[in-house]
């Protein structure tokens, strides 16, 4: 194949079929995010066993919940500038080490103040690795397929959400919490060697910045299993900027009403997740079920997920995506109604739990394939980790709010149906973001003249 002397790196990868290379890459990001899957869910599982081991009350250990939130929203504001300046693979890498090391510190810790001080550690490095996991993939993703492979990685946060819950369901009567842990923190330093050898720097990034041609040959030949002749010059088309630095690009001509509608959809979406996740299992327990159960039926919420996004990623290829996500956002809105319906004790609870999850986590994990996108090069990981960044405040609100509705004696059905409103907002404020938006495809071709 006659590759040619000017390559257009985007235009390049969008005209060859997917490598092998970029398969692994796939399972690479998978396994990273199915590790902070199970790091973000932990404390939701183990949350009963701490408070009746420590004799805190609810309210109180809602602080330590909100912490790793905290260190979440600093992790992803810090990580997009610091990737799109030194590189996707150094930051992730160092993500990943961060949240692993701390969540197994976090197991050896006896008082809530302490624990929510290593959350926060935690959360740092939780936060961090998301955005850029996202960022890199979509970067090596063919366009027509971009959003299909996305939302496949991402499937791996909801299964180690899920996964993580079944291994507490084991682990808490046989071992107790501190054991979920550091199982918890163990899988993802496993990773880091993995990363170092496997992971590939974003060719796009290492053109706009530019890297010589016989770096970004190397790199993205071994990825596309392509051969350069070593003569060829690398280019990455991008709009014309008023600046060139990433948080500037944010709120530039085209993009800052965007932003905005994106971080108000990821907002609301994170906030109706995490109270979910996080305070299910207990809502459920002070309704009559045992802990294993109440376990196993949140875990359903993941699975539906894990389903519902590879259903809405394959439906955004082949239709304009913003509805698709918006219709996910308004069914989940549904789904929690149902379940503020039916109540904690009915038959039919882990089938709406399922498909709550479905709606909700597959909505979310589309708004995930949506964003990069959106932003040229020089501001995709800034873009897309301040969207999770300032999404998270819903994560921190939904958390603490929670515990502050059950201290207020709020029981299951009211505060699942209170959620039906956060969810329908998300609906709404995505379809403004779609209104606004400047596609990278668009980008280009007004950059090309």
């Amino acid at each position: 194949m006659d590759i040619g002397k000017n390559i257009d790196i985007k235009r390049f990868i969008d005209e060859r079929p997917i490598s092998g290379y970029q398969w692994l890459l796939v399972v690479l990001c998978f396994l990273i995010v199915a590790a902070d899957g199970m790091d973000v869910a932990i404390m939701g599982f183990i949350a009963p066993s701490i408070i009746a081991d420590w004799h805190i009350s609810r309210p109180a250990f809602g602080l330590v919940m909100s912490a790793a939130p905290i260190g979440l929203v600093i992790g992803a504001l810090a990580a997009g500038p610091a990737s799109d300046r030194i590189g996707r693979k150094g930051v992730l890498i160092t993500s990943v080490f961060l949240f692993g090391v701390f969540t197994i510190a976090t197991a050896f810790t006896n008082s809530p103040a302490t624990m929510a001080i290593l959350r926060v550690l935690t959360g740092i490095g939780l936060g961090a690795a998301m955005p850029n996991t996202t960022t890199l993939l979509s970067e090596y993703a063919p366009q027509r397929k971009r959003a299909l492979l996305i939302t496949i990685m991402f499937t791996g946060f909801n299964l180690g959400s899920a996964l993580i819950g079944f291994v507490a369901g084991w682990l808490i009567p046989a071992h107790g919490w501190r054991s979920v842990l550091v199982f918890g923190g163990g899988l993802p330093l496993l990773l880091i060697p993995l990363q170092i050898w496997l992971l590939p720097e974003s060719a796009r990034l290492l053109a706009v910045r530019g890297a010589t041609s016989q770096r970004i040959g190397k790199v993205l030949g071994r990825v596309c299993s392509a051969r350069f002749n070593g003569d060829e010059t690398f280019i990455s088309n991008e709009p014309p900027l008023p600046t060139k630095k990433p948080i500037g690009v944010l709120f530039s001509h085209g993009y800052g009403f965007m932003t905005i509608s994106l971080w108000v959809t990821y907002f609301m979406g994170l906030l109706v997740i995490y109270l979910l996740t996080g305070w299910l299992p207990t809502l459920m327990k002070d309704a009559g079920l045992s802990v294993s159960a109440a376990a196993n039926i949140t875990a359903m919420f993941q699975i539906g997920g894990t389903i519902g996004a590879i259903l809405v990623g394959w439906i955004m290829d082949r239709t304009r995506p913003a509805p698709v996500i918006s219709a996910a956002y308004l069914g989940g809105a549904v789904c929690v109604l149902g379940l503020a319906w039916i109540g904690a004790m009915s038959s039919s609870l882990a089938m709406l739990v399922f498909a709550a999850g479905f709606c909700m986590s597959g909505a979310q994990t589309g708004l995930n394939a949506f964003a990069p996108s959106r932003y040229p090069t020089v501001a995709r990981a800034t873009g897309v980790s301040w969207m999770l960044g300032m999404g998270r405040f819903g994560s921190i609100f939904g958390s603490a709010f929670g515990g502050a509705l059950l201290g207020l004696g709020w029981q299951f059905g009211a505060i699942l149906a209170m959620l039906a409103v956060p969810a329908t907002l998300a609906a709404i404020a995505l379809l403004v973001a779609q209104s606004t938006h400047v596609d990278e495809a668009h980008a280009q071709t007004e950059a090309a003249h």
